[in-house]
């Protein structure tokens, strides 16, 4: 129930499109811009190409994250993330997170969801043949990927658990925590980083868990 208010409460905000030109995916937007595409079977019995792009630095504007979905390479809609546009047969979820697209799917009406496939120039579609033609290596880079995130959550909670029992009433009701884990800044930093690499890592795989991605964002 609370799924279906919530996809009602996102197609409401939809707006029409103005019917531009969808602008191929240039070199220089790999960091900065998922476009992704799907073809389904229209209300006429024809086949149809949708196409969501999303602007993940925000618009010039507002400063949001839009998504903007294509019907035959002509703006159609276009909604802040996350955003839900309703297509023949189901409807095309879109969500991102700080390191990129976290979800862009056709959910049917019966619930069944596939992902859309990413341009083939984007970040997303190069990270997709990566994987089709090394998926030995792909695997390893996803370990290694999850492992720099955990590192990175364990020291973000090691460190909140530190200044959360340095308030006075806390300290005196448990008792002061010291983190046994002191690093000196320059690794700290470093494995931060690594953190937020790990994460874009999986945002290119539309990979995403609030427990992992969330705590590294």
């Amino acid at each position: 129930m609370f799924q279906d208010w919530r996809r009602d409460r996102l197609t409401k905000r939809v707006k029409p499109g103005d019917g531009r030109p969808l602008k191929r995916f240039r070199w220089w937007q790999l960091l900065n811009r998922g476009l992704m595409h799907l073809r389904i079977t229209g209300e006429d019995g024809q086949p149809v190409d949708y196409a969501v792009s999303v602007g993940y630095l925000g618009d010039a504007k507002t400063g949001e994250v839009m998504a903007r979905l294509y019907l035959d390479g002509r703006l159609h809609a276009e909604s802040k993330s996350p955003a839900v546009f309703p297509v023949p047969g189901g409807v095309i979820e879109v969500a991102t997170s700080a390191f990129g697209l976290k979800r862009c799917h056709y959910v049917t009406e019966d619930g069944a969801a596939r992902q859309l496939v990413p341009d083939s120039r984007s970040a997303e579609g190069r990270r997709a043949r990566f994987d089709s033609s090394h998926p030995v290596w792909s695997r390893w880079i996803g370990v290694i990927s999850l492992i720099l995130i955990g590192i990175g959550v364990v020291l973000v909670l090691l460190e909140l658990a530190e200044q959360l029992t340095a308030i006075p009433p806390v300290a005196e009701s448990i008792g002061a925590f010291v983190s046994p884990v002191q690093l000196p800044l320059w690794l700290t930093i470093t494995l931060g980083i690594g953190a937020v690499a790990g994460s874009t890592e999986r945002a290119l795989r539309l990979r995403y868990r609030w427990f992992l991605d969330g705590a590294a964002g």
